[in-house]
């Protein structure tokens, strides 16, 4: 706040500068695609035909991958995003990364899926506390996750088709 006292502004060391002043950045936020990961033509209908297109993405991996999928209206594949790649044991996923390129791929509904190095699709309890949280965030924006799935090296795990048990 300005003093003004009989010789003027005590403040005229801080006059405005229009050249000095801090602006407020301004942000365009886009979707950059990457290539192809899967035929453009897949959709996704059942948790074991979600399982056989993302099958493929995982081949090879000795760490854990999360990767969430956007769906359009009729379960139409929009895009693939590689949200975190962890340890042997260990991928830390959070919802705002699951989300912002849901949100840009304008995704209807999404499924998420993470690999298990190990070779046992047995969801760990931190899986299991991972996508309550991701389903109630899901609810929130109005982007139905319709499945998690945790893929091993033959076999597969759906919570959609265990009826989300713990989540």
């Amino acid at each position: 706040m300005p003093v003004n006292g009989p010789h003027g502004s005590s403040n005229s060391s801080r006059q405005s500068n229009p050249n000095s002043r801090y602006g407020i950045p301004r942000y365009r936020v886009t979707l950059v695609r990457e290539g192809r990961a899967i035929p453009a033509t897949e959709s996704v209908h059942t948790s074991e035909g979600a399982a056989a297109i993302l099958r493929p993405l995982f081949a090879g991996l000795d760490r854990e991958q999360f990767l969430i999928c956007g769906l359009d209206a009729k379960n139409g594949l929009i895009g693939i995003n590689v949200v975190s790649t962890g340890s042997l044991t260990l991928a830390i996923v959070h919802p705002r990364e699951v989300f912002k390129p849901l949100i840009l791929m304008n995704a209807g509904a999404w499924i998420c899926a993470h690999n298990h190095p190990s070779g046992d699709s047995t969801p760990s309890p931190e899986d299991r506390v991972l996508t309550k949280r991701l389903r109630e965030a899901a609810e929130l924006f109005g982007i139905p996750l319709l499945d998690h799935l945790v893929l091993a090296e033959e076999r597969y795990y759906s919570f959609a088709d265990q009826g989300w048990p713990g989540a």
